[in-house]
């Protein structure tokens, strides 16, 4: 009798403990549910709940708020009630009240920046499986911000609208050479191909999007135009190749902070006097480490740059700014989009995956888009000319 006392006290207070530490996310009211007691939080009606079925120890939230709550979430410890993505941003709202420990979380946040671990870092994401990604990404296969030109516009339109906006901004012309570093699947150097005829290669580092893009290269007949390569971007320079343009679409994310120098090296080490460099990179506001459960389940070694780290490395390069565009709120449709499909497809991925990957992987692409929706994260366009360019129309052509 004693002992079991003794245990109701001891989760009694561990209920109070984690109450206590939630409360600091007060902006708007959410109920806290446990075993046998609720606490409301914040004032006014309770817009979702957070049903604890395990309390987690303040020690782990203090260590790593994100680290807890999404283990929590993963292994139904905790669940809510109500919409997920609502919830998520009432929390990354709050964001500045999370707590990381970077000492202690310092190998996770900090790891390796060698070729073979970043080699093995990208992989553990992009290598899950092609026909994963099918379910849920557009038959285009583009894994980036899509771009909206009109409140109606499906995914596919809006990935095709995004690679047409990029190439307008690139101003092509036939018989150019173009560099896409982190070619993804393909889709931004095919559309290159058919429409402005120019000599396009790739590079990557994951096998998936390497055979799939080969694939997509024979089966469309643009062996005369394309080629990819399993590459990592350090490597560039040794290639003695030169391009009129380069293109990079969310890798820059993946090679860390002490190498976003490195990075704009590379590329001006092989792009032509006066060529037109576009990057396009997941920001943040500031020189922060990062998420510990995102980069120790979906992006392990991912670290965002801030616009002006990589505004100040590019001027270093004499990389002279001609744009430079926000697409936030575009890139928040796009995970509401492909977060829809992926829950269409749930049966699919159950054939492939255990339940505690989809509740991860709902909680990633829920969690983004609620990440860009509260501005905690950004999406950036630097479009950059290589030293002067006085050849370019002098309005924006786009």
């Amino acid at each position: 009798m004693l002992e079991k006392l003794k245990e109701k006290a001891e989760r009694i207070a561990e209920e109070k403990a984690m109450v206590s530490f939630l409360k600091r996310f007060d902006e708007n009211p959410f109920l806290v549910k446990f075993q046998d007691d609720e606490y409301l939080i914040g004032e006014g009606e309770p817009t979702f709940v957070v049903d604890i079925k395990k309390p987690i120890p303040v020690s782990e939230l203090m260590k790593s708020t994100s680290l807890a709550l999404g283990e929590a979430y993963m292994d139904k410890n905790l669940t809510i009630e109500g919409d997920l993505y609502n919830a998520l941003v009432h929390f990354l709202g709050q964001m500045g009240k999370f707590s990381t420990d970077e000492h202690l979380l310092s190998k996770l946040l900090h790891p390796s920046l060698s070729k073979k671990t970043q080699a093995k870092e990208v992989q553990s994401h992009y290598d899950i499986g092609n026909d994963f990604y099918k379910l849920w990404l557009d038959k285009t296969m583009s894994y980036s911000c899509a771009y909206f030109k009109n409140e109606d516009d499906s995914l596919y339109q809006a990935q095709v609208n995004k690679v047409d906006y990029i190439l307008e901004k690139l101003h092509l012309e036939e018989g150019m050479t173009l560099l896409d570093i982190g070619c993804g699947w393909g889709f931004l150097l095919i559309e290159a191909a058919k429409k402005y005829k120019i000599k396009g290669m790739g590079i990557t580092l994951s096998h998936e999007q390497y055979a799939e893009f080969s694939r997509r290269i024979k089966e469309q007949h643009l062996e005369d135009y394309l080629t990819v390569e399993l590459m990592d971007y350090r490597d560039l320079p040794k290639t003695g190749k030169k391009f009129d343009r380069v293109v990079s679409v969310g890798m820059v994310e993946h090679v860390g902070r002490e190498n976003y120098k490195l990075f704009n090296d590379s590329v001006k080490a092989v792009l032509k006097k006066g060529g037109l460099f576009l990057l396009h990179y997941i920001s943040q506001l500031n020189e922060d480490s990062g998420n510990g459960w995102m980069q120790k389940y979906i992006f392990p070694g991912g670290e965002l740059p801030s616009l002006r780290e990589m505004v100040n490395i590019m001027a270093d390069e004499d990389f002279h700014i001609l744009d430079i565009e926000n697409l936030r709120r575009h890139y928040n449709k796009t995970l509401l989009c492909w977060d829809k499909n992926f829950h269409e497809h749930l049966d699919e991925v159950r054939q492939m995956f255990d339940e505690r990957f989809i509740r991860m992987w709902d909680l990633y692409l829920a969690g983004c888009a609620a990440a860009f929706y509260t501005g905690v994260i950004e999406v950036h366009q630097i479009l950059v000319t290589n030293g002067v360019n006085n050849d370019l129309p002098i309005v924006r052509w786009y």
